[in-house]
């Protein structure tokens, strides 16, 4: 575990590959922590890239923020991150709430992210409407809700498995695959702070968002994501003007766990075309 700082906030982070290789950050989402990119990382390090990947304001051991998170604090967390790993720019990869982070920081400073790897989440312009979208997204309601921290630590974070379960059914989930996140939770403030990303999340687009994408962007999606399509990631092509792929692989929101092969050989084509 390494630290870095920025904005005000200690952050740990885990991290693959040479100082000297081109800068790769690879960003986590809700509820999960950098070990989400366990098998990834070490691939795409060995690929020839110094792989970063921090854990999120608020998620133990990084610090616990003094007010709750804005997408605007994520994308500057990022640029931040880059700034104090002494990068001019980089490849940025986010899943999730990392996903809504690496596209804040491609909003906020374009110039400073050479490559852009979504996974699970459409841009936040593109995001469907969709009544069964509404209902597959309802922790966004329900987290905001009183009594959320409560229903969340209950039963050893029993909720944690059941989202995952939810949001990625056709992943065969063991213990092992949360006991990260449930760790980080543990510590006091965190799974409090991390719940702050939805008590202050907002249906409009920050309007540093609204422009049109033309770093080179990928898009990764799980087959069996109940909530989003692979369609719904095709439609988004509209809101980039520079190249814009899609990946389709096996799997639910955390496909990239569930397919790791698949997700890390569409990333490295990607990078390498």
């Amino acid at each position: 575990m390494k630290v870095l700082q920025a904005n005000g906030l200690s952050f740990g982070y885990l991290e693959w590959g040479r100082q000297e290789d081109p800068l790769l950050l690879m960003v986590h989402g809700f509820p999960d922590t950098p070990h989400t990119w366990d098998v990834a990382g070490p691939r795409l390090a060995a690929l020839g890239h110094r792989v970063v990947a921090p854990f999120l304001r608020g998620y133990a051991p990084s610090s616990i923020p003094a007010r709750d998170t804005t997408t605007k604090d994520l994308g500057e967390d990022v640029l931040g991150w880059i700034r104090a790993l002494g990068g001019a720019k980089a490849v940025l990869v986010g899943h999730d709430w990392g996903a809504e982070a690496v596209t804040a920081a491609v909003g906020l400073e374009p110039a400073m992210v050479e490559k852009l790897v979504v996974v699970a989440i459409p841009h936040r312009t593109q995001l469907p409407r969709r009544p069964s979208v509404g209902w597959a997204a309802r922790h966004i309601v329900t987290l905001r809700l009183p009594g959320a921290l409560e229903r969340l630590k209950a039963d050893d974070f029993a909720m944690v498995d059941a989202l995952c379960r939810r949001w990625s059914p056709t992943w065969q989930l063991t213990a092992e695959d949360t006991r990260e996140v449930k760790r980080a939770f543990g510590v006091e403030g965190s799974a409090n702070a991390a719940l702050g990303y939805y008590r202050a999340v907002s249906v409009l687009t920050p309007p540093f968002m609204k422009a049109k994408v033309a770093v080179p962007t990928l898009a990764v999606a799980g087959l069996h994501d109940p909530a989003v399509t692979v369609a719904d990631f095709e439609r988004a092509r509209r809101h980039f003007t520079g190249r814009y792929e899609v990946a389709a692989i096996s799997g639910g929101h955390f496909c990239h766990r569930e397919s790791p092969d698949a997700f890390v050989e569409a990333v490295t084509k990607f990078l390498a075309a």
